[in-house]
């Protein structure tokens, strides 16, 4: 992993932003893209004082990991994942060098795999894929505290 950690200015609960990014060249990179995911959340939290639920933190790492899983299966070279965070929700951007966009495939329960982008597309609030002058991006994004019961990272719920 070749991260480059891109934070804002020092952000408050009312404004400004936080982010993150590190490029991925091999299969083992979705872990690690799993764990940046999460210690990223973790630190919003914890630093800049988000309110970030448990349930938000694993749609993340869920959505990070279908994401870079896609590219590094499908395109040649590195990936690059952004994780932002703006107007309460997480913006998940992942880059490949492909210009073949992702076929999202009409829901089949008999169908063995590929469901990876139809659960991507249930769980986020936004999902887009862009062609780009080299490539393209994958954007998707998740609520931070969208959870019914109020638990937050590292807090047990009443």
């Amino acid at each position: 992993m070749d991260q480059a950690a891109e934070d804002g200015d020092a952000m408050s609960p009312a404004g400004g932003f936080v982010s993150v990014s590190a490029a991925f060249e091999d299969s083992g990179g979705i872990a690690e893209a799993r764990d940046l995911a999460r210690s990223f959340l973790t630190e919003a939290q914890a630093v800049h004082g988000l309110p970030v639920s448990e349930r938000a933190v694993g749609m993340v790492q869920l959505v990070v990991s279908e994401l870079v899983t896609n590219a590094r299966k499908y395109a040649p070279g590195p990936c690059l994942l952004t994780l932002e965070i703006e107007d309460a929700a997480v913006q998940i951007s992942v880059w490949d060098s492909s210009t073949t966009l992702p076929a999202v495939l009409a829901p089949d329960p008999c169908r063995v795999g590929q469901h990876g982008l139809e659960i991507v597309m249930a769980v986020c609030t936004s999902f887009a894929a862009y062609r780009e002058p080299v490539g393209k991006r994958i954007t998707a994004a998740i609520v931070l505290a969208d959870d019914p019961g109020g638990a937050v990272v590292g807090r047990s719920a009443p």
